[in-house]
């Protein structure tokens, strides 16, 4: 006869609980990246080894977002909070990301990073406001893939930046080559917006 090992309650909530710790751990990644862009230099870090730090911090938030829900799926954990929040972390993480850009050496326009800021939080008001309604509007393929579209973006950024520590390009390169990406990406985020508003228009009225 064959023992089925039960897992102990703690053991259990923890589990239950490990996606919305990863969720929330990016809203602590964000504001790090943003510090150490700012004030690396009063933090004693060279800009040689700048990017690479930030492209690991990068790289951190990428890997929590992609394991919060896979382990939600995994153990069947998926929750409306987390449907809600987890879109919300990313978003919030990206364009901290990205509006760290707007200064330093990089200095992106700041009207690109508000043109995120005015889609993701319209999007999440009205997700917000239809939840308390009783309506969850999952995140859609093409909201997916706008977060796809920012992190390849930021990942070039720092690219850029290792290639310009390395003399490869030129700061204007760099600075034209960067404005390209994010305004690239910010079209198509305006896009995914109209698109998520227009599927979900019928929820959205009744819950206005």
């Amino acid at each position: 006869m064959k023992t089925i090992a039960v897992k102990p309650p703690s053991q259990k909530r923890f589990i239950s609980r490990l996606p919305l710790y990863l969720t929330v751990s990016r809203l602590f990644i964000s504001p790090l990246f943003l510090f150490i862009y700012l004030k690396s230099q009063w933090l004693g870090i060279s800009f040689q080894v700048l990017p690479f730090i930030l492209i690991g911090l990068a790289i951190l938030s990428e890997l929590s977002d992609i394991f919060d829900g896979y382990l939600a799926r995994r153990h069947k954990v998926v929750t409306d909070l987390g449907k809600i929040l987890d879109p919300m972390a990313d978003s919030i993480t990206r364009i901290t990301m990205l509006l760290a850009f707007t200064q330093g050496i990089v200095k992106l326009p700041l009207f690109l990073i508000m043109l995120f800021l005015f889609r993701d939080g319209i999007i999440n008001c009205l997700r917000t406001l239809c939840a308390l309604k009783g309506f969850t509007l999952a995140a859609r393929k093409s909201g997916k893939f706008k977060a796809i579209l920012q992190g390849i973006t930021i990942f070039a950024i720092l690219l850029l930046m290792v290639g310009y520590n390395l003399s490869w390009i030129s700061l204007p390169l760099l600075r034209l080559i960067s404005f390209n990406c994010v305004l690239v990406t910010a079209i198509y985020a305006i896009l995914s917006g109209l698109e998520y508003l227009w599927v979900n228009r019928l929820y959205i009225k009744q819950s206005i």
